[in-house]
């Protein structure tokens, strides 16, 4: 094997490695937005309280997410009508969020 084959294999094996650790994390993400959505979205998401668009109800959320997930990621972290930022926890990063938000979206297509 010349040196180029093995720099090639190098850089192919980093890349690969590269690749499994973010399907990793994006699954970790999607786990997490389900985790979030329970601990915090569903005590209002859950029931529609105070107008909230029920988990899973496409109806409810087609309007919604015809605007886009950035729209939706925009209302989750900065609030949007009677839902505060964050959906109240503050303690959330910004990913937690719009893991939630994508976790919702995706139970509602």
């Amino acid at each position: 094997m010349s040196l180029i084959q093995g720099e090639n294999m190098k850089v192919s094996f980093i890349s690969a490695a590269v690749a499994a650790g973010l399907l990793v994390i994006a699954g970790q993400s999607f786990a997490g937005g389900k985790e979030v959505y329970e601990s915090t979205c569903a005590a209002c998401h859950a029931t529609g309280a105070a107008g909230a668009p029920k988990f899973g109800d496409k109806a409810a959320w087609a309007p919604r997410i015809k605007t886009g997930a950035d729209a939706l990621h925009a209302s989750a972290l900065k609030g949007k009508g009677v839902m505060p930022a964050k959906g109240g926890n503050a303690s959330l990063s910004d990913a937690d969020v719009i893991a939630a938000a994508d976790y919702m979206i995706g139970q509602a297509k």
